[in-house]
This record gives structure tokens, sequence and C-alpha cells, in this order.
């Protein structure tokens, strides 16, 4: 883990955010985007200020960044909040930062893959001294669930995650119950947040333009999760198994997961609890997964 610091002769231009510098920067570097990185840089200015609005920030609290590119939304960071760290994997990209990042000291670059970092020991080091914590990042769609989950399931200190991600992901994560976005991610996310869209964001305020629009999302971290549940890792394989074949039933869905030796007593089990077996696993809300992982769990459906 390293701080990155440029030149502290070299004095960075504003707004790294707009089209010209943007181009500026990518062609004094030479730099060419990597589609395996799902490298898409952002280039207007007002959807920068809505993604850091809605983080909350201030210069008491710090902000965590994840993908940081050429420094656009970092730069707009370092002046909302006290601390900022920004992980980036693209080692091509850690003098570009340097260079952008040169004149603000509270800006930490570390160069790494969020999914094998110890996020817990970096957030000792860089935010120790922080009121709180939020993630505010442009992440790549190809890898936007894991890294998610893995801020999620950590149980970091986080007060929100701010992310623009796919547009068709974001509405999967705030959707309710009976819709045919809903499924295991928005229960996983629920569990953990209170999700709530800001804006959509068309595909063409990017260089290069992906195929698909974006969505900013903010994920309100809960203190504890939204249901009670004896074994969480239970729970939420009793939720896949839900949604293994969205067309069948509940019942169907469930007998695959525990066996038809014991649909009789599945049957009885939902009946127990108040749900129709005929049900699909859309329209259960997270306390009807909870009293249902519960309910397997006494009957010891877990083995």
């Amino acid at each position: 883990m390293n701080k990155v610091s440029g030149d502290a002769q070299t004095k960075p231009a504003a707004e790294v955010g707009t089209p010209r510098r943007t181009k500026e920067i990518i062609a004094k570097y030479g730099f060419s985007f990597k589609k395996s990185l799902g490298q898409n840089f952002l280039i207007d200015g007002n959807v920068l200020n809505r993604i850091v609005d809605a983080a909350e920030l201030d210069q008491s609290k710090g902000a965590l960044e994840i993908g940081p590119g050429i420094g656009a939304l970092t730069e707009r960071l370092s002046q909302a909040a006290g601390k900022v760290a920004a992980i980036e994997i693209d080692q091509r990209l850690i003098p570009i930062l340097g260079e952008v990042l040169a004149d603000k000291p509270h800006v930490t670059v570390v160069h790494g893959d969020v999914l094998k970092l110890d996020l817990r020991q970096l957030f000792q080091q860089q935010f120790a001294d922080c009121e709180g914590v939020s993630v505010v990042a442009n992440l790549p769609y190809y890898v936007t669930t894991p890294i998610l989950m893995k801020l999620l399931e950590e149980r970091l200190p986080l007060q929100n995650i701010v992310v623009m991600i796919q547009k068709e992901v974001a509405e999967r994560m705030a959707a309710k119950p009976g819709g045919k976005e809903y499924g295991s991610l928005s229960v996983a996310v629920q569990y953990y947040c209170e999700p709530q869209l800001v804006c959509t964001v068309p595909h063409t305020v990017f260089i290069p333009q992906p195929n698909v629009d974006s969505a900013v999302i903010k994920l309100k971290v809960r203190n504890t999760p939204a249901v009670s549940v004896p074994d969480e890792a239970f729970f939420f394989r009793v939720v896949q198994a839900s949604f293994a074949q969205r067309r069948k039933t509940l019942m169907n869905n469930l007998t695959s997961f525990v066996g038809k030796e014991k649909r009789d007593e599945l049957t009885a089990l939902l009946n127990s609890i108040g749900i129709d077996p005929a049900r699909r696993g859309e329209t259960l809300s997270l306390e009807e997964f909870a009293a249902l992982s519960s309910s397997m769990l006494e009957a010891g459906w877990n083995r």
C-alpha cells in the first residue's frame, strides 16, 4: 500500500471531469482503455456533483473510492471530505493520479484489487480519525456485485455507499417484492441497506461510451440488518433457492432444495407460517424470508 504523490511544483488543472480535460490527460499519457477493466470515464460535472452530494460528506468524514480512473470523482471528493482513499487496480493510472492529485495531501491512492485487499486494515490506517466513512465510486459493471457484497458482508464501518452502476442492476437493488426486478440481489442489498435511486445517467456522458445507461444508487447502511435471523448464511441459501427458477412456485423451488421426500412437510411448514406454497419467490418480503429460513432451520433442514 503506497501513498501516491506527484511533483509538488506541478499545478494540476481544475475540473478533471470534463470532455476537454479528460481528452487532454488521455493524450498526454497515451492512455488506452482496457475493456477487461470496464474503464469508462465520466465527463459530466453535474452527475459528479450529484454523486458527491448523495454521500453526505463533510470535513469530519472520510470517503473510500474504488476505481478512480484519472481522478474526476476523486477531485470532487477531496473538496467535500476530510480524508479520501482511492483504490486503483490499473498501474498505468497511478502516475496520472499522482499528477492530478498532487496538491491534495489528504488523498491517498492505493494500488491494488479491492477484492483482495484487507479493507478493515485499510480503514484503520486511513480513516482512524474520521467520524464516518462512505464508499463513493463509479464501479465497473462486470464486478459491481462482488465488490458491493464484500463491502457489506465484511461489516465495515460504513455510513453510505453511493455508486454509479448499470441501470438495470441499480433497479434490481432497489426493487420491491412483486416486481420482475425483485430477486436475491434485492433481498441481499436490502438486508444490509436502505436503497435509494439518485438519478439515471445516459451512456453519452462517458469516454468511451458504454453500451447501456447507468444509474446512481445510494445505499444507506443499516446499523443492524433489516430482519433478525438465527443463521445468516442459511437465510441467504434459502433466498437463493427460492429464486432458483423464477417461473417455478416457491414450493417447487424449495422442494429441489430440501428434497422430494420432504414435500409434504414443506407444505405444512409453509402453511404454518402463512405463506401460500403456490406463491413465487419474488412475492416474498424480507420478513417472510426470515420467517421461512428460521422455520426451516428449526426443522433441521440446514444440513
